[in-house]
């Protein structure tokens, strides 16, 4: 009984200590029943003459956020880590998590058979051998459930009581490994697919033909990302000769907010340093090499900017000028990610059919080179100004309670580098990122300057997971959705 106990605590402490499951106290909390109950049952429809009064949701997790599986297997490859999962230590896990690397094809030519089965509402570990569940989205479901949203994947589950009568919350999984512009043109087929059963059940339960269906998103970090490609270029991709994409705005035709979590607007070192040093060292969650990460184009979209001043040259404590991280060049010399000699072993299991070994690292090199171009094209097209149409909001979510790395120095003689200075965020994503200021890295002026046009914006005293639990985004977001004036 003893031992039992002591593991029992031991679970206990780690899991606190992991941050996802909340990581701040607090003695009042909102009843958010009392608050907007009478207002979510307002918008029931209950009667044939009834319409739509307010928009449905779709909910956008982030990097990591959604869960992967083999379908021909049933392998998850990402979402568990007790069970049958795709261990990435191991030669088939490893070739699993990875995407596939082949000279003269395209990143989006590069596919394989893995694919997304849904957001992370909670997700399975194995601590000391005895299986632990940890709310990742769930908070964010329950939250919009309070409100009257219903998902329709953990209501039919039971998992949360809903009211009867509702099609309003919708989860876009998608495989987050990929380019973040390969996943707004995901989230356009989604969108027009899920608009069009919603307009065929308004007809059907309320006689109301072709309804005109909009939506709210709530997106939670580089989920961000991919709603604010859509929204500005719709199911445009980036031009193969380096032009930016014509703005049409495409995406708020049927989109009306976009509430981020935590996004990182302008980048985040968190996402540059898992390319070097890979996923590590993390509770209970194996490890991912640099080699497997670098595969993935995602990680290379959400570093930081040279105009940020983020990453600089330093070789003896001493700010220096700025680096490039997305010159290709750049990452051969330094030896850094799918580059780095140290990745020979990983590579020849990611490569199996290729015996010579440099040229396992001459594809590798190739791969990351067309990662970092086109990680570069698409930050240049998100970075440009330009004006919304009047109707559509951006909310925005942020943390900026946590010392968070701000400042990298890197030492060119070796490749190394270390964090030189920290700035407010949530622990992986800046304040001024998550607020694409750019003010960061110029001249400073009172106002916020950012090409983000901002409606409301709250800043929350959490990490990153965290600012989904914390009661002040309980009851601000449901006012946002449901009781702000338009």
């Amino acid at each position: 009984m003893k031992h039992q106990y002591r593991i029992k605590v031991i679970v206990s402490g780690i899991i606190i200590m992991l941050h996802l499951s909340g990581c701040a106290t607090y003695s009042k909390t909102s009843n958010l029943d009392a608050l907007y109950s009478k207002t979510a049952s307002l918008y029931m429809l209950k009667r044939k003459q009834d319409k739509p009064t307010r928009n449905p949701v779709i909910v956008i997790p982030a990097l990591l956020g959604s869960k992967l599986v083999d379908p021909e297997t049933g392998t998850v490859v990402w979402g568990a880590f007790s069970g049958v999962y795709a261990n990435p230590t191991t030669k088939t896990g490893a070739r699993l998590a990875a995407l596939p690397m082949q000279e003269g094809t395209s990143l989006k030519g590069l596919k394989d058979e893995v694919v997304p089965d849904g957001a992370l509402a909670r997700l399975n570990l194995n601590v000391l051998l005895m299986p632990v569940k940890l709310n990742t989205y769930y908070n964010i479901l329950r939250i919009l459930g309070v409100g009257g949203y219903r998902d329709e994947d953990i209501g039919k589950a039971g998992t949360v009581k809903y009211p009867p009568g509702h099609f309003t919350s919708f989860q876009f999984d998608y495989d987050w490994r990929r380019d973040v512009v390969e996943n707004a043109q995901r989230l356009d087929e989604f969108i027009k697919t899920t608009r069009r059963g919603i307009q065929d059940e308004i007809e059907k339960r309320f006689g109301i033909k072709d309804y005109d269906v909009n939506f709210d998103i709530v997106a939670h970090s580089m989920g961000g990302l991919v709603a604010r490609y859509y929204l500005r270029y719709g199911a445009l991709d980036l031009p193969e000769d380096g032009s930016l994409p014509k703005m049409t705005w495409a995406g708020t035709k049927h989109v009306k907010k976009l509430v981020m979590i935590g996004t990182p607007n302008s980048g985040s070192i968190s996402a540059f340093q898992a390319l070097i040093e890979g996923y590590k060292n993390k509770p209970f969650v194996p490890n991912y090499s640099p080699a497997i990460l670098g595969t993935m184009p995602s990680f290379y979209e959400i570093m930081p900017q040279r105009k940020n001043k983020a990453i600089v040259v330093n070789a003896s404590g001493a700010e220096g000028e700025a680096l490039d991280i997305y010159d290709p060049k750049l990452w051969e010399d330094m030896k850094w990610g799918l580059a780095s000699p140290k990745e020979s072993k990983i590579l020849k299991i990611l490569l199996p059919d290729i015996e010579s070994p440099e040229e396992r690292r001459k594809i590798a090199i190739d791969h990351q080179k067309k990662c970092l171009l086109r990680a570069k094209h698409l930050r240049e097209a998100l970075d440009v100004p330009g004006d919304p149409p009047k109707d559509i909001s951006f909310d925005l979510f942020a943390g900026d309670a946590i010392p968070t790395d701000a400042v990298a120095g890197v030492n060119m003689e070796n490749g190394s580098f270390k964090i030189m200075q920290k700035a407010p965020g949530d622990g992986t994503v800046l304040r001024s990122s998550a607020l694409m200021d750019e003010r960061v890295g110029g001249e400073w002026n009172p106002r916020l300057i950012s090409p983000i046009k901002w409606s409301h914006v709250m800043f929350i005293f959490s990490d990153h997971v965290g600012i989904t639990q914390d009661p002040a985004f309980s009851d601000n977001i449901l006012y946002y959705l449901l009781e702000h004036p338009e």
